[in-house]
């Protein structure tokens, strides 16, 4: 009864009997493709990781820059003042802050343009200008 078995089994057409499995070839692409994917989702990590570094460098110098703007507004106006004091606002470290104050030519002295200039590292990030009036 084996015997017969085996000649039926013999005769039937497995799909893939003939198959002897994966090539070298076909290993190879199967690999690279692996490869480009694991290689693009690291840059992309990476990528995503600068970016939310940048923009929270970008928040920290907007806010000290706008903590520096009002503590200059509410400082006493000085129509010979060429900066501000920048003692009262804290700043994490690696920042700067520095603050330039300038007449407007051509009016009265009773106006000045103040920029603030926050910077990381030794390198400017980010300057705002605002004006400042005698009242």
């Amino acid at each position: 009864m084996g015997t017969t078995i085996s000649r039926c089994l013999a005769r039937l057409k497995v799909p893939g009997k003939d198959q002897r499995g994966l090539g070298i070839v076909e290993s190879m692409v199967a690999v690279a493709i692996l490869g480009i994917t694991v290689v693009t989702f690291v840059t992309a990590l990476s990528t995503v990781s600068i970016a939310a570094r940048e923009g929270e460098h970008e928040f920290v110098a907007q806010r000290l820059a706008q903590a520096e703007l009002e503590y200059v507004r509410s400082y006493p106006y000085d129509p010979g003042a060429t900066t501000y004091s920048t003692e009262d606002v804290d700043t994490p470290e690696g920042y700067a802050i520095s603050v330039t104050a300038d007449s407007i030519p051509g009016t009265d002295t009773n106006i000045q343009i103040i920029a603030v200039t926050v910077s990381l590292d030794g390198e400017d990030i980010l300057t705002l200008e605002d004006y400042k009036v005698n009242r």
